[in-house]
């Protein structure tokens, strides 16, 4: 009887090639790297031989589509047309998110570069009352942007979350329901002058024309919130599953308080989103309230009686109106930008903590 050995089976290893139809996955930096080098050079010949500075812009625009297209092609051929086209649309999509990154980055770096160095105590805990040159500084504007928006998230928050709630626990395409949805949406176009111009000839009306004050400041950025608030709402209240609404109706909870007790909470975290949006949408409004509250140099607390400053009102009229040295307006308005942009970002920061603080939770 003989044996038959059967030799043993070498081990292959297998390693990522270009002819095994997937693409290493340093390929896309290589190429990267490669159209940024090679525009670069480009860039480069031409600056010199013009004499110009580099195109920054032009060398990157060019080095992204250039990498689009050789991405594209190298995938087809290896990859196949199916994950070039994959490959492409991603590189799109970074691309494009990278462009609109540029603009937000350019503005922090530039407000806290030129606002930071003219922050200061002074700044903080003095108004512009008798000051004209150097010094003085904003706290009768944080004051009055805190007082207006307050007031005006007081008057709009209500009006939106009840009417985004009427507009889908009640109305559900009935005639009211309809009208008020296309009001809504048309005064979510509305420019904020016209605002401005409506909250001051209300108020006009009853106490003569001239009047300036902080409340009608409020009104008219109330008038903005109000369809950023009900249209936010409206979307979060549609996410709540009617299973939950269902629940709650069969355990004989009436509908006003399923509405209080599950609705509302499930979808508080988008709500207080929403809501934030609307802030941040009027609190750098400037237009409404030049015609509406006006502009002062003196603290004012009142809502009711006398004119108010803001600090984009404060912004705006410290950089047009420069006196000397005008080095020192124009510190004080890039100070009072980046106080604005700060304040919108710990409005943010707190929503957010109230979101997560009130959102239900997901497990026991």
């Amino acid at each position: 009887m003989t044996t038959t050995t059967v030799p043993p089976r070498e081990s292959v290893t297998t390693t990522a090639r270009l002819t095994t139809g997937h693409l290493p996955k340093w390929t896309p930096w290589v190429l990267l790297g490669a159209s940024l080098l090679a525009m670069l050079a480009v860039f480069g010949i031409m600056a010199v031989a013009g004499g110009e500075p580099l195109n920054y812009a032009g060398w990157l625009i060019t080095s992204a589509l250039l990498y689009l297209a050789l991405i594209f092609a190298l995938s087809t051929i290896i990859e196949g047309r199916r994950k070039a086209v994959d490959r492409l649309v991603t590189g799109v999509v970074t691309v494009a998110f990278l462009i609109a990154m540029v603009p937000l980055i350019s503005v922090a770096i530039t407000v806290i570069t030129l606002g930071a160095p003219n922050w200061s105590g002074e700044f903080f805990s003095s108004s512009m009352r008798n000051v004209v040159g150097e010094g003085g500084g904003a706290l009768h504007a944080i004051m009055g942007t805190l007082l207006i928006t307050l007031a005006a998230a007081v008057i709009s928050i209500p009006i939106g979350l009840f009417t985004a709630v009427y507009l889908i626990e009640y109305g559900k395409g009935n005639r009211l329901a309809r009208g008020i949805t296309f009001l809504v949406d048309v005064m979510t176009g509305i420019p904020s002058i016209v605002a401005g111009l409506f909250a001051y000839a209300l108020f006009a009306l009853f106490l003569g024309p001239g009047v300036r004050m902080g409340i009608i400041g409020s009104i008219a950025l109330a008038v903005l919130m109000i369809p950023v608030v009900v249209r936010s709402t409206e979307e979060m209240l549609r996410l709540v599953p009617n299973e939950l609404r269902e629940a709650s109706y069969a355990l004989g909870v009436p509908k006003w308080l399923t509405i209080l007790k599950v609705v509302l909470p499930t979808s508080i975290a988008g709500i207080t989103t929403g809501i934030m949006l609307s802030i941040s949408r009027v609190i750098g409004e400037t237009a409404p309230l030049l015609i509406t509250a006006g502009f002062t140099a003196s603290m004012n607390y009142d809502l009711f009686n006398g004119r108010m400053q803001t600090l984009p009102v404060f912004t705006y009229t410290q950089y047009m109106n420069q006196g000397i040295p005008a080095e020192a307006y124009v510190g004080r308005a890039w100070a009072a930008a980046l106080t604005l942009i700060v304040i919108v970002m710990l409005l943010n920061l707190v929503a957010r903590l109230v979101a997560k603080i009130f959102a239900p939770k997901s497990g026991r």
